[in-house]
């Protein structure tokens, strides 16, 4: 099977398996014991949480080792807004993922927070104008995305942060699926937050981190001894980190080459289907997108169906995000750039990395190309065979 899912999750890197496993079996300890196996755990910890701050270009006190990218979101919002809350106003975006959404809803109904959602444009980018649109004296935290897991389109996070912080609000950015892609440096993006998750960067699911800038009072999620400086208590997944550090360090190393490589065979993947499927509509921005991001809809069809199909011909992929699947009605971030909710429907998203090649990419639009053919045949077929409708009786007087 031809995997072309990555948004959803990657496959584990043997190295990351590797780093992981003393922690799995000989190096058991609990990091807060104080005897040699405990100390040997911390060590561990120790080295992981730098290597990540190292990535991201921070210190390691600002590093947050939680459950997963959903935690380190919820996190991020709920624990910046409720800590110190300079007023009870938050902006978002309606592409977000559904952690950051659902965490301002919480803040929303239990705390007397507002939330206030700036537009997108129909390639599904915040402009400044927008954002600086819906900004209040009492915006306390704007969280907006550095790249849409839906339509890859990324946002320009330098052009944004700057107008939150002019109106005194925090930044938060949800990057898990900037990781391994575009440069995480926190101090050169100007974020006071900002989130990751394991298992899009060849790391186990499970595993998450959150950039909490300097000494910013963050209330937290979860309560119990104190560990991670306070902001999430729980012994520590110390294997998970470990093998996070692994995974993002080596992601980080090949960045800037494979994004290179990836992003022109996107390019001739985008084209190719482009060009076999003349009803197909690309969503996103066509250029400033991830590398190994492409998403389109193509009416006339299901989106389900076209997944079945694909998946008949050894194919995988999604319509979408994993979190939101099974889901009848209508993506709210196709919705938001403007797409009827019957093209809405007819999503399908290909996400991939540098091991899929060219020819993988061909066979993959040539087999998409088919399926849509034969499905819209088949719709119009459909039709062709209905009966008659009966005629509408006329109400009095209406000829």
């Amino acid at each position: 099977m031809l995997h072309l899912d990555d948004a959803a999750t990657t496959p584990v890197r043997r190295e990351a398996l590797e780093a992981m496993w003393p922690y799995l079996t000989a190096e058991f300890g609990n990091p807060s014991s104080t005897h040699d196996l405990g100390t040997r755990a911390q060590d561990g910890l120790t080295r992981a949480r730098r290597a990540v701050a190292g990535v991201l270009g921070a210190r390691a006190s600002e590093i947050t080792f939680t459950a997963g990218g959903t935690e380190a979101a919820n996190l991020a919002i709920k624990g910046l807004a409720l800590a110190d809350p300079r007023g009870r106003h938050l902006v978002t975006s309606p592409i977000e993922h559904e952690a950051v959404t659902a965490s301002m809803d919480y803040l929303v109904r239990h705390h007397g927070f507002e939330a206030s959602m700036v537009a997108v444009d129909a390639a599904g980018v915040v402009r400044p104008e927008a954002l600086a649109h819906v900004l209040r004296p009492d915006t306390t935290l704007v969280s907006i995305a550095y790249a849409s897991n839906e339509i890859g389109t990324v946002q320009d996070l330098a052009a944004l942060v700057p107008l939150a912080h002019q109106a005194g609000a925090l930044f938060h950015t949800d990057a898990v699926q900037a990781a391994g892609w575009l440069d995480l440096d926190v101090r050169a993006l100007g974020v006071d937050a900002l989130t990751i998750s394991g298992h899009k960067v060849g790391a186990p699911k499970g595993v998450g981190a959150a950039y909490l800038r300097g000494r910013l009072p963050v209330e937290p999620l979860v309560h119990g001894g104190g560990q991670e400086r306070g902001r999430r208590s729980g012994t520590e997944n110390v294997a998970g980190a470990v093998g996070l550090a692994t995974a993002l360090r080596i992601a980080e190393a090949g960045r800037v080459d494979d994004a290179e490589t990836v992003t022109v065979r996107r390019e001739a993947f985008v084209t190719g289907v482009l060009d076999r499927v003349p009803t197909a509509m690309l969503t996103g921005h066509r250029e400033r997108r991830l590398p190994g991001h492409a998403s389109f809809c193509f009416p006339g069809t299901a989106g389900e169906a076209v997944l079945l199909e694909l998946e008949r011909s050894g194919i995988r992929c999604s319509s979408g995000s994993a979190c939101a699947a099974g889901r009848d009605e209508p993506s709210p971030a196709l919705l938001a750039l403007g797409l009827d909710p019957d093209v809405a429907g007819t999503a399908v998203r290909m996400t991939f990395g540098a091991s899929v090649s060219d020819a993988d990419l061909d066979r993959t639009a040539t087999t998409l190309a088919e399926a849509v053919r034969a499905l819209t045949t088949l719709g119009q077929g459909a039709l062709a065979e209905e009966p008659p409708r009966p005629a509408e009786a006329s109400a009095p007087g209406v000829p």
